[in-house]
């Protein structure tokens, strides 16, 4: 054990600075708490109220990429949903990947079984950086399941916000690289937010050269307009339970 490690558990074995560091981080959470609004409706004093959380529940649809590929996301990227994933994303909220990822669990549930990995879309090592956490990984993760790392960023790309279809594919040409080699394996391949697909083509394109089975795949939310892709279809296993 090294010395800093044995200073760090007389510490947690000394019982007034135990009772001290939870009173601070009772304190802090409260703190938390009384200056946190509501993502959805500006409500204070919560970081999402109870209204707010049920219009998060999955409503599950289903679009195509510029390969033809159906990819089934569980929300629809806009009001509540969409400023629940912005909080998350852009300002750290990351106690909003639980609810996310309870609606991701939903669609991911039709696919993933105990012979079906689940790949998350790799994060770039800038946005990493920025974060300190893998957006698309943590989902997974908050949905009680387990990814697999089989992906990794390939290079620095430029922002796809702002780019039209084209130029998203473009883009997403050679970001992405396999880290595993599959041998048949059945994956889900999960991305946050899918606009054009373009992402999800070329990490799909790289999972198969990588000798993977892509079985599905499969978005937390998807923009309105889907970059000119086509309308929404929403699933028919959901419209029959409505």
């Amino acid at each position: 054990m090294t010395p800093c490690r044995l200073r760090h558990d007389r510490r947690m074995t000394d019982p007034t600075v135990s009772a001290s560091g939870i009173r601070v981080l009772g304190r802090e959470a409260l703190a938390l708490l009384l200056s946190a609004t509501c993502p959805g409706c500006d409500e204070p004093g919560t970081l999402l109220c109870d209204p707010c959380r049920g219009r998060l529940q999955a409503s599950p649809v289903d679009v195509r990429t510029p390969q033809g590929r159906v990819v089934r996301a569980a929300l629809t990227y806009e009001g509540v949903a969409a400023r629940c994933i912005r909080r998350m994303k852009d300002d750290g909220e990351t106690l909003l990947a639980r609810p996310l990822g309870v609606a991701l669990a939903v669609v991911l549930s039709s696919f993933a079984g105990s012979a079906v990995s689940v790949v998350p879309v790799p994060t770039s090592g800038e946005a990493f950086r920025r974060r300190g956490y893998r957006v698309p990984e943590l989902l997974i993760r908050r949905a009680g399941v387990r990814p697999l790392r089989a992906l990794s960023a390939a290079r620095a790309r430029r922002d796809q916000r702002g780019l039209d279809a084209s130029a998203r594919a473009r883009n997403a040409e050679g970001s992405v690289r396999a880290r595993l080699r599959g041998a048949g394996v059945s994956v889900v391949l999960v991305d946050d937010v899918i606009t054009t697909g373009a992402t999800l083509d070329e990490a799909s394109l790289v999972l198969d050269r990588a000798g993977f089975d892509v079985v599905a795949a499969v978005a937390l939310a998807a923009t309105p307009l889907h970059g000119g892709h086509g309308a929404f279809t929403r699933d028919s296993s959901e419209t029959r339970r409505k």
